[in-house]
C-alpha cells in the first residue's frame, strides 16, 4: 500500500509541530492517487523470494524483480548465480547502499554477467556512472581493476589526453615484455602486469639455473671418468646415472662416449626397439598464474576428457589471467590419461594440468 501522508502531516500538525505541508493540497492528491490505482492489496511476495532476499540481505522487491526478468529469459533456474554476483559486484564497486535507484543498477550488471557468461564486457551507462563518482562517493574503495574496466569500455571516452604510444610502452618496460601480447597486458594494467611478468621470469630463471647446475654436474661426472681410463690400467668403465647410462672404453684412439639407452626385453621378430623415454607420458603444465576453465563457456562441452586423443595445435583448456582469457593448445599428440585441476580453480605457473601418452600415429583432423 502507498504510505498515508496525509494522515501523518495531520497528526504532526495537531501536535502543535508546524510540517510545512498544505495538508488541503496532500488529501487532494490521495484522493487522485486512490481514484487511479485503487486500494487493492499488494501480491504477498513467494516464500522462496523471501528467504533468498534474506538470505543475501537485499530488498525483497529487489529479488522480484530479478526473478521476473530471469524467467522472462527463460533462466529462472539461474537466480542464484546473480544474486551471488550481484554481492560480488556491490563490493567491487564500494559497497554503496542498495537505495534506488542503486540497488537497481547493481542487479542489472549482474544480470548482464550471469546471461551473457562474460564478466564487464558491456557495462550499463548507471553503473559506470556509479563507478566514476557521478552519485557520490561509495563507502568503501573502488576496485581498480573495475575501475579500469569501465574506462576502457566508455563510449567515445579516452582513457588519457595523450595515450602511449606501443615505443613508449616498450621503453617503459625496460624489456620486460617478450612478445606484443604481453606489451599489451603492461599497456593495459600496467603495473599488475609488470609485477605478473617479474614472477614469472623468476621462476623460469631458478628453472633454468637448476638444469643447467644438473647438466654441468653430468658433465663434470664424464670427464672424471674419462680421466680415471686415462690415468690408470682400467679398459672400461660404466656408470649408470638417472636413466642414463655411460661407458668409456680405452682405445688406441681416444675414446668415444657412448650415451645407451636403457635396454628394452626384444620380442620375436626383430622389432624395433622403442626408448622408454619416448613413453613415458607428456606433461602440460601452466605457462602461467590464473583460472584454469575447461570449457569456452559455461555450460558447454569441455574442450577434452579423459580418453580423448588429442593432436598437436588442439586446445586443452583456457587460462584466465587478469580479466583476459587465453587458450592452451597441446604442443604434443596423444590420448589424454589424466586431468589435474577442477573446473575453475586458480592455477601456479608450472603447475601439472594434464598429461598425454603418446601414440604410434596420432590421428588427422
Amino acid at each position: 500500500h502507498r504510505v498515508a501522508g496525509e494522515s501523518l502531516a495531520s497528526a504532526l500538525a495537531g501536535m502543535g509541530m508546524d510540517t510545512g505541508v498544505d495538508i488541503g493540497k496532500l488529501w487532494e492528491a490521495s484522493d487522485l492517487v486512490d481514484e487511479h490505482l485503487g486500494d487493492e492489496p499488494v501480491a504477498p511476495l513467494a516464500p522462496r523470494l523471501a528467504v533468498r532476499a534474506a538470505e543475501y540481505d537485499l530488498p525483497a522487491g529487489l529479488v522480484a524483480a530479478l526473478d521476473g526478468q530471469l524467467r522472462a529469459h527463460a533462466a529462472g533456474d539461474r537466480l542464484l548465480e546473480v544474486l551471488d554476483e550481484l554481492t560480488l559486484i556491490r563490493g567491487e564497486a564500494g559497497w554503496p547502499p542498495l537505495a534506488a535507484p542503486i540497488g537497481q543498477i547493481l542487479a542489472s550488471q549482474a544480470l548482464i554477467h550471469v546471461l551473457s557468461a562474460r564478466r564487464y564486457g558491456t557495462v550499463v551507462d548507471e553503473f559506470r556512472s556509479l563507478v566514476q563518482g557521478v552519485y557520490g562517493r561509495t563507502p568503501s574503495e573502488i576496485d581498480p581493476t573495475v575501475a579500469r574496466a569501465v574506462a576502457l569500455l566508455a563510449d567515445g571516452l579516452p582513457l588519457d589526453d595523450d595515450p602511449p604510444s606501443a615505443e613508449d610502452v616498450r621503453a617503459e618496460a625496460e624489456g620486460l615484455a617478450a612478445s606484443e601480447e604481453e606489451l599489451v597486458l603492461i599497456a593495459l594494467f600496467g603495473e599488475e602486469a609488470e609485477a605478473l611478468l617479474h614472477s614469472i621470469r623468476a621462476r623460469h630463471s631458478r628453472d633454468d639455473s637448476l638444469a643447467a647446475g644438473v647438466d654441468q654436474t653430468r658433465a663434470e661426472r664424464i670427464r672424471e671418468l674419462v680421466r680415471i681410463v686415462q690415468e690408470s690400467g682400467v679398459a672400461e668403465v660404466e656408470i649408470e646415472d638417472d636413466g642414463m647410462r655411460v661407458s668409456v672404453r680405452r682405445a688406441e684412439t681416444p675414446a668415444p662416449l657412448q650415451l645407451i639407452a636403457p635396454l628394452a626385453e626384444e620380442e620375436p621378430g626383430e622389432l624395433p626397439i622403442v626408448p622408454a623415454a619416448a613413453l613415458s607420458p607428456s606433461r602440460v603444465e601452466s605457462p602461467m598464474v590464473g583460472v584454469f576453465y575447461r570449457s569456452p563457456e559455461p555450460g558447454s562441452p569441455p574442450f577434452v576428457e579423459v580418453g580423448d586423443v588429442v593432436v598437436p595445435g588442439q586446445t586443452l583448456c583456457l587460462l584466465e589471467a587478469m580479466k583476459l582469457f587465453n587458450e592452451l593448445k597441446a604442443e604434443n599428440g596423444g590420448r589424454v590419461t589424466a586431468i589435474h585441476v577442477e573446473n575453475g580453480k586458480p592455477v601456479e605457473f608450472g603447475q601439472l594440468l594434464f598429461e598425454l601418452e603418446p601414440i604410434a600415429a596420432p590421428p588427422v583432423l
